[in-house]
Order: C-alpha cells, then structure tokens, then sequence
C-alpha cells in the first residue's frame, strides 16, 4: 500500500502564492512610484537653484552695466540716465527681464532721478543708488524666480 502525504499536495498553498505575489507586486510599485515623484522634485529643484543663481549673477552683471552707462551718460545735455533695460539671452528667446533703476545722491540731477539732491560733504556727492530687479519669463519654470538687489555706487 501506498502512502499519499496530504500535506504537500494541499490546494491552500497555490492560492497563498498568489496572495503573496500579488503584496509583492503592490510593494514594489509602490517604491517605484515614490522613486519616480522624488526624482522628478529633484529635477525640479536642481533646475530652480540653476535659475536662482543665474538670476543672482545677472543680477551683479547688471549693476555693473548700470554703472558702466552712468559714467559714459552726457548728464549736461541729456539728464541723468534713470533706468536700464535688458532682457537674456535674446529678445526672442528670453528667459530673464532685467530692470534697473537708478536714483542719484547729489548730483543734483532734478526731478525723480534725485534721491537726495545735494549733501554737505563732498565726498557723498556723485553717488548713484541702484534697485535692480531680475525676473524670470513665466514659461520657464513651474515657480516664478524674482531676484531683488539693491546696491549704492560711487560715480
């Protein structure tokens, strides 16, 4: 006689695998699923900081030009120069609007270009105060990037 073992021929364990390979399915795509949203937010952020920090060195490259401008400007026959305006890399590409503006400590300019019109120490006249503002096109990243510096300067 033939001795059949129940135990191991039993019809409860294929349906246990199944259960099994089923949680592990769900496991797994759950990780997958978190990897994918923290690579994706990592991108977004690495791409954001590039963006920043190139705002923040348009922002010193535009100052510069700012003064630049002011110390070339023929301020007896045309005024004093209030604003310089730029955009980077191009017009029709352009991923950056830079705006500054500029106000003037006693050089006695006249109108709004005065901050303070004319101060008692010589040393403090010809000084210019810059506001230069840096600000991304609306279709380059997902958050608006607005970089604002503020800069005085000796003419």
């Amino acid at each position: 006689m033939q001795r059949k073992n129940s135990i191991l021929r039993s019809s409860k364990r294929g349906g246990f695998a199944m259960i099994m390979a089923i949680i592990l399915i769900v496991v797994l795509t759950t990780i997958m699923a978190l990897t994918l949203s923290l690579t994706s937010q990592t991108t977004k952020q690495t791409s954001d900081l590039y963006l920043r920090e190139q705002a923040v060195l348009l922002a010193k490259s535009a100052a510069e030009l700012a003064l630049l401008k002011v110390s070339g400007w023929n301020r007896a026959t045309s005024g004093c120069l209030t604003s310089v305006n730029a955009v980077y890399p191009s017009t029709t590409n352009k991923i950056f609007d830079i705006n500054v503006t500029m106000k003037y400590i006693g050089l006695g300019c006249g109108g709004s270009a005065d901050y303070i019109p004319a101060i008692v120490t010589p040393e403090s006249n010809g000084t210019v105060l810059m506001d230069v503002t840096v600000t991304s096109d609306p279709g380059v990243s997902t958050e608006p990037i607005r970089y604002f510096r503020r800069t005085l300067q000796k003419l």
